[in-house]
């Protein structure tokens, strides 16, 4: 009688264990659609204070409103049309992504790196590069 409570406890244990560590590997939505869209001040809100902004070769690292600024110009002269996270991956306290998008001039890869801080997530770098 007692395996017969057990077993259905440990089996929900698991999955619901399990189902949390999927949902905390992926990225958020918000981000994938703010990048799809080429909405620069909502992808700034997940900004780290400071960021390494990467995009076709010029590297630097800009506070969280000249990342904005930037992002907005590269987003208005290749506006996208279509975003799509290929691969994903992290552990505690930080995340990954790599994705595609696809713009008026052409079709860019984009990574971005997230890290964990008080339970938000933040873009502490972000890179765009021509395919």
């Amino acid at each position: 009688m007692l395996v017969r409570l057990i077993f259905p406890i440990l089996f929900f244990l698991i999955i619901s264990s399990y189902a949390q560590s999927v949902v905390e590997s992926t990225i958020p939505d918000v981000i994938g659609n703010a990048i799809k869209t080429g909405n620069a001040k909502e992808l700034a809100k997940y900004f780290n204070q400071n960021v390494e902004l990467i995009i076709q070769n010029e590297e630097n690292v800009y506070s969280k409103a000249q990342a904005e600024l930037i992002l907005k110009d590269f987003f208005l002269k290749n506006t996208p049309s279509d975003f799509a996270i290929l691969h994903q991956g992290g552990k505690e306290g930080a995340k990954y992504a790599i994705g595609s998008i696809k713009t008026t001039t052409g079709i860019f890869r984009v990574y971005f790196l997230l890290k964990i801080k008080n339970e938000q997530i933040y873009i502490h770098q972000l890179r765009i590069e021509k395919e």
